[in-house]
């Protein structure tokens, strides 16, 4: 039952090999491309009696020989030669880079390559630096999927080309010579041909090629210059935004509030939909592990038990669960956790009354049929259902519900100001689409830039 969603699982049926397998589960589960573990103790072995020897060794002898070797110094050359000789160089950087942000940082510093990131690599690269694209792919920035696609050279670590990054494959950076550091052989080449390949971990490989750089006699010198300068007029050209609707709450500008009060500094977990992809686009991510999501996995109701483990992991850090009223409504039960466990998640639901990103494709792509898609009650639409203020009450969970977009600057101060768990009910406009938009399947040129519901 387990095996599609674990790395690896133990189904132990001897008290004594408790010990070997625990220090095995963890092995596997940090080592290589991280995974989860699953170690099943049956009840009749947690009630039996043992003397553990805690020192037996593990017995992992294929999979520690498959682990991948340091890079080559003669791969990691050829990687820096291709980007001297590139005039257009982009990195595309994704969750593989949760644990080396610091060496990105300096690898940056000393090219000037701008940076843009997958959903999963957000703050491994901070967002607010100048040469960050911010993210790219189905609902990334235009310039981030400009520059990938008029790149000569897409230097791809830690990510995996998946659909939602690259759109139509053939068209995805259709000009450049790719190179592709990865931990995980199975990734190298699946969707993607790269031009070279470094099966090796890219917190190595980054630390070998900042060592080469640092350590070359004709101090390397790189100027791309031109190219920032093209890119820098096509973040003026097309900034991420927004209309507004009188005092209607738009939902972006809801997450600008909260980037703006908690100075870019909260850790952010979210559900799955239009609220993703907005927290996504509208808050900057200073610091890897900072953005807490399902991603691939697209698992509605992960915000809140997300947000409570970084609660606990992280204390005296803002923890926000940005969510929507159908994702939150997944489980929504963990309110009782959260309040008798006494942490401080404020959960921050931008409600609709839709499974908006649902909605979004049925305006766009089916000539707005709706298919159980509203979640309000249908027979009064007017009032807010269900009602989540009194639910969380229920809880003993202070919340609010703000309807008007003057509230909304004091609403958040004041949740981000009391103590302890907090509800705040944002009422936003479903007819709102997530921008800009490359449609399943399409390529840059099929980009959509307008328009909504309405």
């Amino acid at each position: 039952v387990t095996r599609s969603i674990t790395k690896h699982n133990y189904l132990v049926l001897d008290v004594d090999d408790i010990p070997r397998v625990v220090q095995e589960a963890f092995f596997l589960a940090s080592s290589g491309r991280p995974g989860p573990v699953l170690v099943d103790i049956p009840k009749d072995i947690q009630q039996q009696m043992a003397v553990p020897v805690w020192d037996t060794p593990m017995s992992l002898p294929g999979y520690i020989a498959r682990l991948p070797k340091p890079p080559a110094t003669e791969l990691l050359e050829q990687v820096l030669r291709l980007v001297g000789e590139s005039r257009r160089p982009v990195l595309y950087v994704g969750g593989g880079c949760a644990a080396s942000g610091e060496e990105l940082r300096r690898f940056v510093e000393m090219t000037g390559i701008p940076v843009t990131t997958t959903l999963m690599g957000l703050g491994n690269f901070p967002g607010d630096d100048p040469l960050s694209l911010r993210m790219l792919g189905m609902h990334g920035t235009v310039y981030a999927n400009y520059a990938v696609d008029k790149a000569d050279l897409l230097l791809a670590f830690g990510v995996r080309f998946d659909d939602r990054v690259t759109g139509k494959i053939e068209a995805f950076a259709s000009r450049a010579k790719i190179v592709h550091i990865d931990i995980d052989p199975a990734e190298i080449g699946k969707n993607k041909q790269p031009h070279v390949s470094i099966c090796a971990d890219v917190k190595l490989a980054l630390q070998g090629m900042n060592a080469l750089l640092e350590g070359s006699t004709s101090k390397k010198s790189f100027d791309f210059g031109s190219w920032q300068a093209e890119l820098d007029q096509q973040k003026r050209e097309f900034p991420l935004g927004y209309k507004t609707f009188d005092d209607e709450i738009q939902p972006q500008y809801a997450i600008q509030v909260l980037d703006e009060l908690t100075k870019g500094e909260a850790i952010i977990a979210t559900g799955v939909g239009q609220h993703q992809m907005w927290a996504a686009q509208y808050y900057t991510y200073k610091r890897p592990r900072q953005w807490l999501s399902s991603a691939g996995l697209g698992a509605m109701g992960f915000g809140l038990p997300a947000a409570a483990g970084a609660a606990v992991a992280n204390p005296g850090i803002t923890v926000v669960d940005i969510d929507g009223d159908g994702s939150f409504l997944m489980n929504i039960q963990e309110l009782a956790m959260i309040r008798i466990e006494n942490l401080p998640v404020k959960v921050f639901v931008l409600n609709n009354q839709h499974l908006g990103m649902v909605v979004q494709w049925e305006d766009r792509f089916y000539k707005a049929n709706r298919a159980h898609t509203y979640l309000g009650n249908p027979e009064n639409e007017s009032e807010i259902y269900p009602d989540f203020v009194t639910i969380a009450k229920g809880f003993n969970i202070p919340a609010v519900r703000v309807t008007k977009k003057s509230e909304v600057h004091a609403a958040i101060k004041k949740m981000l100001e009391t103590p302890g768990p907090y509800l705040l009910d944002i009422i936003v406009p479903h007819q709102e689409h997530v921008l800009p938009m490359i449609p399943s399947g399409g390529a840059f040129k099929d980009m959509i830039l307008e328009g909504d519901g309405r």
